[in-house]
């Protein structure tokens, strides 16, 4: 849960076994309105194949690629990126997203609202 210290400069720390997975600490969702942030946070470590279907969403979600390669759909457009990089995807863009190989995909997504808003573009595929 996240706390409020009386320390100055006030602010609010949300321990890692409260959003990632144990016992990696490697991935996990974070969303920021509990803490009065107006960004949310998904932490990826995905394996060869994993990744997330078709959607989108009414902000900008921007990727950060800390280690491997990911290869991106963007409105249709197939867009591989590696480790480094910096992806940001704009309101209303239909994505998806998947690990090609040859390793581990450690990836940021950082979702610029307090909650996650995402509309599932194909039901068949909703996770």
């Amino acid at each position: 849960m996240a706390e409020r210290p009386s320390a100055d400069p006030p602010a609010i720390i949300t321990d890692p076994e409260s959003w990632l997975s144990a016992p990696e600490h490697t991935s996990g969702e974070w969303q920021g309105r509990a803490s009065s942030s107006r960004i949310s946070v998904i932490a990826n470590h995905m394996q060869i194949g994993d990744g997330a279907k078709l959607h989108r969403h009414p902000y900008a979600e921007t990727f950060v690629v800390r280690k491997g390669a990911v290869v991106f759909k963007l409105d249709g457009q197939t867009v591989p990126c590696r480790e480094g990089q910096v992806v940001v995807v704009p309101a209303g863009v239909a994505h998806a997203f998947w690990n090609p190989g040859p390793g581990i995909l450690e990836m940021i997504d950082i979702h610029e609202n307090d909650v996650f808003v995402t509309e599932w573009l194909d039901p068949a595929t909703t996770p």
